[in-house]
């Protein structure tokens, strides 16, 4: 598999990992008197996701403007 393949690749398994904690999110917004300390974790867990997903896709990107530069 190609670095730009394995970059994309984990890029989706933390998207999924994102939904997911989004998910939860949503959960508790709907429950009466949900944990605002619990939502906070997962926002900032939303964030960390947010960031490491951009910078797979940036990998990605990279490794492949690099495929393309090869004879």
């Amino acid at each position: 598999m190609s670095s730009t393949e394995d970059s994309l690749s984990r890029a989706e398994e933390l998207l999924a990992r994102l939904e997911a904690a989004r998910g939860e999110l949503d959960l508790i917004a709907l429950q009466e008197g949900g944990s605002p300390d619990r939502a906070l974790e997962i926002l900032s867990e939303l964030s960390e996701l947010a960031k490491a997903v951009e910078e797979e896709l940036e990998r990605a990107k990279r490794a492949a403007e690099a495929d393309a530069q090869k004879p």
